[in-house]
């Protein structure tokens, strides 16, 4: 049985580790209000994008003429993975779900015959699959410095990737991230974003003429909606990481307390255990005079 000194020592080390998780509970939750908000506000913006670019996609159909973005290179030999997820940890299973996609997906591709290469955005993704995948690595984005995500990180991820594009690296790029459900859920997604690829409810089912033509158009948009796609994307992280946060350390902070309790009583016990061993030797001392 452990002794009251070490007793002691112990349930004040778990309560300065309840406070410092529920500490980061609070704070999670403070940049989870500001991250959904941002989230929930590009949804609408990406989805009426998609649904033009949807509309113009199907009136151009197989055109000779139609943008390789929409087109593709005629191959899906090479595929670009784009794992995105955190800088940080203690998130629950936000990265490591994230993770779990992707490397099922690389195997899925090589066992096809296909070769793969692996983009990763934010550390915590590329820690998590190096061991298994570490030869597939081609660039790594840090973020770490990012207080908040803007329009321009995206941009930045979408012109390294158009470029490598451009450059006949890959003929299919597609991105995991986490879908942004609610604060106890997160849903692990992969979504193609080369060549463009749109929902059937996503085309758009009013016919316009299009001036300059629809393949100009698409030329012209493309490169944004792949910015585009992957600033949701992130925006869509940046809320399941805070959220996942959140719980993992609310289960941390009850588990904490529960802690605290089970070795209060243990130290309640352990003392009135030495408290009666004394009155039985006072005693014994007694008698014996």
């Amino acid at each position: 049985m452990p002794n009251l000194k070490d007793l002691k020592n112990r349930i004040e080390s778990v309560k300065s580790t309840r406070k410092i998780t529920k500490a980061m509970q609070m704070v999670a939750a403070a940049k989870l209000r500001r991250a959904q908000d941002a989230a929930e506000a590009s949804r609408p913006y990406t989805e009426r994008f998609n649904a033009v670019l949807g509309g113009l996609a199907a009136s151009v159909g197989g055109s000779a003429s139609a943008p390789r973005l929409l087109a593709g290179t005629g191959s899906d030999q090479t595929h670009l993975l784009i794992v995105m997820t955190a800088e940080r940890g203690l998130c629950g299973g936000f990265n490591s779900s994230i993770a779990k996609l992707a490397r099922s997906k690389a195997q899925e591709l090589q066992a096809a015959g296909k070769t793969v290469k692996i983009l990763t955005v934010g550390k915590k993704g590329r820690d998590a699959i190096k061991r298994d995948l570490g030869d597939l690595f081609v660039g790594h984005v840090d973020l770490s410095g990012v207080k908040r995500l803007g329009y321009d990180d995206a941009a930045g991820i979408a012109t390294d990737v158009l470029a490598r594009f451009d450059a006949g690296e890959f003929d299919v790029a597609t991105i995991f991230f986490s879908a942004f459900q609610s604060v106890i859920s997160q849903k692990p997604t992969a979504q193609q974003i080369i060549p463009a690829s749109f929902e059937a409810d996503a085309a758009e089912s009013t016919l316009y003429d299009y001036e300059p033509s629809e393949e100009a158009i698409l030329a012209d948009l493309l490169p944004r909606g792949v910015a585009t796609q992957i600033f949701a994307a992130l925006l869509e992280n940046g809320a399941s990481e805070q959220g996942a946060r959140m719980s993992a350390m609310d289960n941390a902070t009850r588990n904490a307390g529960e802690m605290i309790d089970k070795l209060t009583i243990e130290f309640n016990r352990s003392r009135q255990a030495v408290i009666t061993n004394e009155l039985i030797e006072i005693i014994s001392g007694a008698e014996a005079l």
